[in-house]
C-alpha cells in the first residue's frame, strides 16, 4: 500500500498532521500554513472517495464496480473493451489502484480524524466526529477483507507515527472480529445530545443516523460469518434485536443508509455513474441476458416492475422498444453486435443526485431472513415474513408495488432467499458479488457458446495483492496467502464462503 510504504506520500500526509518527527517538521515548516488540517475538511474527502471508488470510480480501469462486481453478477454485460472484468479477468490496475485508493484516499484520512477528534487535550476533539470516522474506516476495511481475504489490519496506519513500513497482515477472521468489535464501540460512543460532526457529507450530523449505519452494518458482517463462528454471530443478533433502543438499526426505507450526491457544478460529488455514462459519454455497458431472463417473460416483456428502472428498452433490433439482454465475456467483435440491441442502465442511476445505497431496509430483511432459516435468530417472525418484507421494501424503494403472486410456487428456500437478495442488491454489485461468494446464489446460467471466459470460467473469488505488496511488504504478503488457505489467484475462497 502506497500509503505506508512510498516517501512522498508519506511526506505529503506529515505535512498536513502532527505525525511528524521534529526534524522533519523542523525542515518542512510552512509558517504560511497551518500545520493542523481541521477534520471537517479531511473527513468528507475521504467519506466521497470511499463511495466514488466503492460504486464507479472515474478512473477507467479502477471500477471495482462497473467493471468488476455488477459484470461479474451479470446485472451488465460489455458491448465493447470486454477484457476490462467481463471475462473473469480483471486487469491488474483495478486490483492495484483499488488497494492504493483505500489506504491513501480513505483509511488515512479517516485515521487522522479519528486522531485528531479523539484527543481530549485537542483543540479538535469531539467524541460523536471520532466515533463516525471510526464507523467509516471499519466499513471500508470491511470492502476489502471481502475483496482479498487477508489485509493489513491492525498494523495498517502505524507507519506515519510508529515507523512501521511493512505492516503484517491480519487473517480475514482476525479482520471481522476486530471490525465487529470497534463497529459496537463506535456506536456506543455516540452521544445524540453530543457536539455536532461538522460538514458531515453522509447523514448531515444526524447521530441515530451513525447509529443504525454502525448496528446495520454489524448485522451484515455478523450473518456473512455465521457459518464459521455461529456463537459469536448469535450473540451480535441477540445483543442488537434485543436492545434497539441502544443499538437501533435500519428498520425502514426511510431510515437506509445512502451516500447522496450532490450536482456535478459542486465540485466532483456528483453520482459516479452520472460521471462516467453521462459526463464522460462512456456507454460500455449493456442489460446482461441474465438480469433480462429473471425480469421477463421471455419475450422482452417486463414481468418484474423493477426491469424498468434498471433499465432501459433496446434501442434496435427485434425488441426495440422492449427489453434485451447482452450475453456476459462475448469475444468483441461479437459483443459489439449488442451496442443498440441491447438495453442500457436504467437513466435513473445517471442522475448526478441519484442516491448511492449503502445498506437498505430490504438487505436488512434477507439477513433477517436467511438468520431465520439458519437458527440464528428469531422474534416469533420466520423466513418467510422476513423474505417477503425485503421484497417489499425493495419494491417500495423504487414506489414500486410487486406483483400479485411474485413468490408464488417457489417455497423458501436459500435459493429463494439469496437470488430475490441479488435483484434487490441492483446496483450493489460489490455486495451481489461477496454474497454469491458466499453462498453460491443466485445460480448463474452457463456462459454463451461464443464467450471466452477466463480464470478457468469460473466467477473470481478474490483479487490477487497488487505487485507493490510484493516488492516492498514481501514476507508479510506471502503469510498473508498462506492465511488465505491457497495461491494469490482469483480461485481461492474467503474464510466466509459455505
Amino acid at each position: 500500500m502506497k500509503a505506508i510504504y512510498t516517501l512522498l506520500p508519506l511526506a505529503l500526509f506529515f505535512l498536513l498532521t502532527t505525525a511528524c518527527d521534529e526534524g522533519f517538521g523542523e525542515l518542512n515548516a510552512n509558517p504560511n500554513e497551518p500545520e493542523l488540517v481541521p477534520p471537517a475538511t479531511v473527513f468528507p474527502l475521504a467519506v466521497r472517495e470511499t463511495f466514488d471508488r466503492i460504486h464507479g470510480h472515474r478512473d477507467r480501469n479502477q471500477r471495482l464496480n462497473l467493471d468488476g462486481g455488477m459484470l461479474w453478477m451479470q446485472y451488465f454485460a460489455r458491448n465493447q473493451y470486454v477484457n476490462e472484468g467481463d471475462t473473469y479477468n480483471p486487469a491488474a490496475t483495478l486490483r492495484n489502484g483499488t488497494w492504493d485508493g483505500f489506504y491513501t484516499e480513505s483509511l488515512v484520512n479517516l485515521q487522522t480524524v479519528i486522531n485528531l477528534t479523539s484527543d481530549p487535550e485537542g483543540i479538535y476533539f469531539n467524541e460523536n466526529f471520532a466515533a463516525a470516522a471510526l464507523i467509516m474506516r471499519e466499513y471500508v476495511y470491511s470492502i476489502m477483507t471481502d475483496v482479498w481475504g487477508a489485509i493489513p489490519y491492525d498494523q495498517a496506519l502505524t507507519g506515519s507515527t510508529e515507523g512501521n513500513l511493512a505492516p503484517v497482515y491480519n487473517s480475514q477472521e482476525e479482520v471481522y472480529a476486530g471490525i465487529l468489535a470497534n463497529l459496537k464501540t463506535a456506536s456506543d460512543q455516540l452521544d445524540p445530545a453530543g457536539p455536532p460532526i461538522d460538514k458531515d457529507i453522509l447523514f448531515d450530523g444526524d447521530i441515530m443516523a451513525w447509529k443504525k449505519f454502525a448496528n446495520s452494518l454489524r448485522l451484515r458482517l455478523a450473518n456473512r460469518q455465521a457459518a464459521q463462528v455461529p456463537a459469536e454471530s448469535r450473540a451480535i443478533f441477540a445483543e442488537i434485536m434485543g436492545n434497539p433502543a441502544q443499538y437501533p438499526i435500519i428498520t425502514s426505507n426511510d431510515d437506509a443508509s445512502f451516500f447522496r450526491p450532490t450536482a456535478r457544478q459542486n465540485g466532483e460529488n456528483n453520482n459516479s455513474w452520472h460521471e462516467v455514462m453521462v459526463f464522460d459519454s462512456r456507454e460500455d455497458w449493456s442489460i446482461s441476458t441474465t438480469l433480462i431472463d429473471a425480469m421477463t417473460d421471455g419475450d422482452g416483456n417486463a414481468t418484474d416492475p423493477r426491469l424498468a428502472v434498471y433499465a432501459q428498452p433496446a434501442q434496435a433490433g427485434d425488441r426495440a422498444g422492449r427489453y434485451a439482454g447482452a450475453p456476459n465475456g462475448l469475444p468483441e467483435g461479437d459483443a459489439v453486435a449488442y451496442f443498440t440491441t441491447a438495453s442500457r442502465p436504467g437513466t435513473f442511476f445517471m442522475q448526478e443526485t441519484t442516491s448511492v445505497p449503502i445498506i437498505t431496509f430490504a438487505e436488512i430483511n434477507f439477513i433477517l431472513a436467511e438468520a431465520a432459516m439458519d437458527g440464528d435468530y428469531t422474534d416469533g417472525l420466520g423466513a418467510t415474513d422476513y423474505l417477503n418484507a425485503g421484497i417489499d421494501a425493495n419494491f417500495a424503494a423504487y414506489g414500486l408495488e410487486r406483483p400479485t403472486g411474485y413468490v408464488a410456487g417457489r417455497g423458501v428456500s436459500r435459493e429463494t432467499i439469496f437470488t430475490e437478495k441479488w435483484k434487490a442488491l441492483f446496483p450493489q454489485g460489490i455486495e451481489a458479488w461477496t454474497e454469491y461468494r458466499r453462498t453460491g446464489f443466485p445460480v448463474l446460467p452457463e456462459p454463451d457458446p461464443r464467450a471466452v471466459m477466463e480464470n478457468d470460467g469460473h466467477v473470481p473469488t478474490r483479487l490477487r495483492y497488487p505487485e507493490s505488496e510484493y516488492s516492498l511488504n514481501s514476507a508479510n504478503v506471502t503469510a498473508a496467502v498462506a492465511m488465505n488457505g491457497g495461491p494469490d489467484n482469483k480461485l481461492t475462497e474467503l474464510w466466509w464462503a459455505e
